[in-house]
């Protein structure tokens, strides 16, 4: 391996000193400060073939620093570090030209790699990105809060998104802030100046669908009585958001499949092309590969739309999160006029062990109940034991025990599907539904637990890394830090 200098700027010495012997260690000539001046003038004076800084440090803010280094030196490489783990410092390093963000604690074996890419990649100039979007709203503005694994790779991937107009994929359980993404990346992305306009097809009558989304002429059908612009002319020049994506009818996925493919379309009883100037965020809680199984889904528009598929993790695989989210919902509360509350360590705990069916919207439910029903300031943990025993009936009908065996368990939930269905049973396929449902978050949390290593994640699991790249594949899995 080649010998590069690497510049590093951290305030931290312990940091420092872990990056330098593991950098050392491969070859690398490091040369490590505490402050922003020092990395400036090595920088300004042509040192080093990759920058390695940390957002807050004593003299300057490293991310204020990083546009300058890329207009003096645009083909340096810059990995940025932070302990400030936000979707803004994600959107802001990505922005301003890092060519990797890394959220503190970060995995140092992963570091490594993104080292080792990061000098492999071609030295193609690049310049910081025009306009400061990321700047538009303060942290506890932002739609999307936490600082969870799971989280920060959801805002990596946000980040690499903003500059793009790529179709994604939103998968997640009803709850999980799935518009809320498409939100995000529509208002800090490149079509921001334009609307972003919502549609959710499992709230639209079946035969309006079409009208919806493509418009209709005076007198294409009974009861048009004017011309009626439809979601994609609505959205042109902006972001189209089709939520509920696996609702749409067979018919009304053809005419979208056709749009994606020739860029334009027809309103319902014209005859006109329009271009359709639109990108395209589509969003499902359900099984797409299941439903494309069962003919209700055309395949070659899955993948029309899967183009970057971003799966969001439901609340309960990112409890840690939670107290964060109480108080942005406390917060929220008092600007709606609401009196001011808090929640003990205690009652927190409560909140940390439930499993919240409703996710992150059933958490803002009971938050903002919390803010206006009780008169204590302080909220005790007999609250939250009162407040989630009258949901838990509705939500947890089983009562699940909870020292339930997976064994039992699956056979507890089998029992419910079957009496659900005592009056006629759905379509076959039973046996690949259950297995799946076991399968995909088995691997998924196994990629979290080993930061997206397949490696590793093949060893803890048992099986040949061949077979788990074509689990991966085939149960469609975001490993979202890209590792091979």
């Amino acid at each position: 391996m080649a010998s590069n200098t690497i510049l590093v700027a951290d305030d931290d010495r312990a940091i420092r000193t872990v990056l330098n012997q593991a950098l050392a260690r491969l070859g690398h000539d490091v040369r490590t400060t505490g402050n922003a001046a020092t990395l400036w003038r090595w920088v300004e004076n042509g040192e080093g073939d990759l920058v390695i800084t940390d957002v807050v440090m004593p003299d300057e803010n490293g991310l204020d620093l990083v546009p300058r280094i890329k207009r003096l030196r645009p083909d340096l490489r810059i990995i940025v570090m932070s302990a400030q783990n936000t979707l803004m410092t994600a959107v802001k390093a990505t922005e301003r030209g890092a060519f990797e963000y890394l959220p503190k604690p970060f995995d140092l074996n992963e570091l490594v790699r993104v080292v080792q890419r990061a000098l492999a990649a071609p030295r193609t100039a690049t310049a910081p990105a025009n306009g400061d979007a990321a700047d538009v709203e303060a942290e506890d503005q932002l739609p999307l809060i936490g600082r969870s694994p799971a989280m920060q790779e959801i805002y990596r991937v946000l980040a690499r998104l903003m500059g793009t107009d790529l179709t994604v994929m939103i998968a997640g359980e009803s709850g999980t802030g799935k518009e809320l993404v498409a939100r995000a990346l529509h208002d800090y992305g490149k079509r921001r100046s334009g609307a972003f306009v919502a549609i959710n097809m499992a709230a639209i009558p079946r035969e309006l669908i079409e009208s919806e989304l493509f418009g209709h002429e005076k007198g294409a059908f009974t009861g048009a009585l004017t011309r009626s612009a439809g979601r994609f002319e609505q959205a042109q020049g902006g972001t189209l958001f089709l939520d509920e994506i696996g609702d749409m009818p067979l018919e009304a996925q053809t005419r979208l499949l056709r749009v994606l493919q020739e860029g334009e379309y027809t309103t319902v009883g014209g005859r006109t092309p329009i271009r359709a100037n639109v990108r395209i965020i589509a969003a499902t809680h359900r099984d797409l590969r299941l439903l494309i199984r069962q003919g209700t889904f055309r395949e070659d528009l899955f993948y029309r739309l899967n183009v970057v598929p971003i799966r969001l993790p439901p609340l309960r695989e990112r409890a840690e999160d939670i107290p964060a989210l109480v108080r942005h919902f406390l917060k929220q509360a008092t600007v709606e006029g609401l009196p001011g509350k808090s929640v003990d360590a205690a009652a927190m705990d409560k909140l940390k062990g439930y499993r919240w069916p409703g996710n992150v919207r059933e958490l803002e439910n009971l938050v903002k109940r919390l803010a206006a029903l009780y008169s204590q300031e302080v909220i005790g943990p007999d609250v939250i034991d009162g407040e989630l025993a009258e949901v838990a009936p509705v939500t947890e009908p089983s009562g699940a025990p909870d020292n339930e065996g997976l064994s039992a368990a699956v056979e507890r939930h089998l029992k419910d599907y079957f009496a659900a269905h005592k009056d006629g049973l759905p379509a076959a396929g039973l046996y690949d539904r259950v297995l799946r449902e076991i399968e995909r978050p088995l691997i998924a949390l196994t990629l979290v637990a080993t930061r997206g290593n397949q490696i590793k994640a093949a060893q803890l699991l048992g099986l040949n890394r061949n077979t788990l790249r074509k689990k991966i594949r085939e149960l469609d899995i975001q490993v979202l830090r890209g590792l091979k």
